[in-house]
């Protein structure tokens, strides 16, 4: 029975920890869609508000189409920056440094969008006409930070771009002349004293020579193809017979029974 609810318990604890790794995937898949939308929905709206800035600074005259041109290149000159960083840093992260400081020009820019939709609504031409120059000054240097962000980051990308292809291009033209290398080998060290030692014309070598020159006599034996004399065994075959038979003929002073 111990065991029995002791596999029960292990059971229910296992379905416990299931259920709650279940609902934290929930929550967590819930807040990526939820966040997914916001971004979205705000770029939808941002959108929206673009070409209605766009339209406004197209159908309505002076002071009131001033302000919105004006707060659409702001907008423009933002966004144009943000989507060349964010691109750009995956490859560089030190574009992470320019996203901080355009972050922080966002915050200014909103804070002048803000005032400059204040003054649309303003019903005193005077005080539009008085307020529009100072607010387009620090539009005009918002839009040029900005500007210089992003050409810097272009600028920065187009030199890594060819510096990569005039590398690619080198990596390839040494890749081209190996592939055409299709000459035999130089012969080695050790091939060239293995030739030296064979004569290339064909002639006999000094130890060959050598072994052609020994004596007959040493060449001959017992083992020889032709049969060997009673007389080369007594050594009597070197010396002619005529030198022998008058050998035998002189007398011997000392007697015929002294050697």
């Amino acid at each position: 029975m111990e065991a029995l609810g002791v596999v029960v318990a292990l059971v229910a604890l296992f379905g416990v920890a299931l259920l709650v790794m279940a609902v934290v995937g929930t929550v967590k898949a819930a807040k990526a869609v939820a966040a997914k939308v916001d971004r979205h929905s705000a770029n939808a709206q941002r959108a929206v508000e673009n070409a209605a800035l766009k339209a406004k600074s197209i159908t309505r005259p002076g002071e009131q189409g001033r302000i919105a041109a004006l707060r659409l290149s702001l907008r423009t000159a933002l966004d144009s920056t943000r989507q060349v960083l964010e691109s750009g840093v995956p490859q560089d992260g030190q574009l992470g440094d320019a996203l901080q400081l355009l972050a922080r020009l966002d915050s200014h820019a909103a804070e002048l969008d803000s005032e400059l939709r204040m003054l649309e609504r303003e019903p005193q031409n005077s005080r539009v006409a008085a307020k529009l120059p100072e607010l387009r000054e620090r539009a005009e240097r918002i839009t040029h930070s900005a500007d210089s962000l992003r050409w810097a980051a272009q600028d920065r990308m187009r030199r890594f771009a060819d510096d990569e292809l005039a590398r690619l291009g080198k990596e390839c033209q040494d890749e081209a002349g190996a592939l055409r290398h299709w000459t035999p080998a130089e012969p080695t060290a050790t091939d060239g004293l293995g030739t030296a030692s064979a004569p290339a014309d064909g002639t006999d070598s000094p130890g060959t020579a050598a072994s052609a020159e020994e004596p007959a006599d040493r060449r001959k034996g017992l083992g020889s193809s032709r049969p060997t004399s009673a007389e080369e065994l007594l050594g009597l075959a070197a010396e002619p017979l005529s030198r022998l038979a008058d050998r035998l003929r002189k007398p011997n002073p000392a007697g015929p029974n002294r050697p």
